[in-house]
């Protein structure tokens, strides 16, 4: 039976979004105290006057875990902008540096580097995109029949004006998803299967977020509390910053 295009959508959405959910668990599962905490600055904590353990304990897991997810989202947010590209606009996922689909449309071969949200990277990496569209350009057009290139930077969300730049295109939200899948509303019709299961995958994510608390914090009191229950901010303090 051939599936129409918002039903293939659908079925890899749901598919894909299972996978995401599955690898939530799994950094939850393998998250180590010593790592996390390692990576917080102690000073901040102290100067907002943290003296429970366990807020403590929360507030670095969840900061972590928020950052983990926002990464590994936009991954998939990216396979589903080449999936589009690919079912919708015979795009292609490129195999070329920092290029993410090739696209031919309206005359014009759209050379897209996708991106989750727009506060990515930082300047080093938007230079390495823009060197990466330049050298890319450079090889294609040693093709005489090849005819316009257009780099573009592909923002998966967020609501701005499409800009030329003069060496790429920025384009986002419902205008980056209508490029690559020719429908004005498909940007709308993602959100439901994205959806999927979603009670169920969070009440399990949780449950092991729950575990994760209480095993961090009890570990935590064990290396890093005095008797009485305090927190011992020097003996935390030297953990993070002394010379090896």
């Amino acid at each position: 039976m051939n599936l129409s295009f918002r039903e293939q959508v659908e079925r890899f959405v749901e598919s894909e979004i299972s996978d995401f959910h599955a690898r939530r668990v799994a950094n939850i599962e393998a998250l180590k105290l010593l790592k996390v905490l390692k990576a917080k600055n102690p000073y901040l904590f102290k100067a907002k006057n943290v003296e429970s353990a366990s807020d403590l304990v929360k507030a670095i897991l969840d900061a972590r875990l928020s950052s983990g997810e926002e990464g590994m989202f936009g991954n998939f947010m990216e396979s589903l902008a080449v999936f589009v590209a690919e079912q919708k606009c015979g795009g292609v996922k490129s195999g070329i540096e920092g290029v993410d689909i090739e696209l031919q449309r309206d005359g014009r071969r759209y050379l897209i580097a996708v991106k989750s949200g727009r506060a990515w990277g930082n300047a080093t990496q938007h230079k390495k995109l823009r060197e990466n569209f330049k050298t890319a350009v450079k090889v294609i057009r040693q093709n005489k029949f090849v005819g316009e290139i257009q780099p573009t930077l592909g923002i998966c969300y967020g609501s701005f004006k499409t800009v030329n730049k003069g060496d790429l295109l920025e384009i986002g939200g419902q205008s980056f998803w209508e490029l690559i899948s020719a429908e004005p509303n498909l940007y709308m019709d993602v959100v439901e299967p994205i959806g999927f299961r979603a009670k169920e995958f969070n009440e399990e994510f949780q449950k092991k977020r729950d575990h994760a608390l209480n095993r961090m914090t009890l570990e935590f009191m064990e290396n890093f509390c005095t008797a009485e229950g305090a927190i011992n901010w020097p003996k935390v303090v030297s953990f993070v910053s002394k010379t090896q």
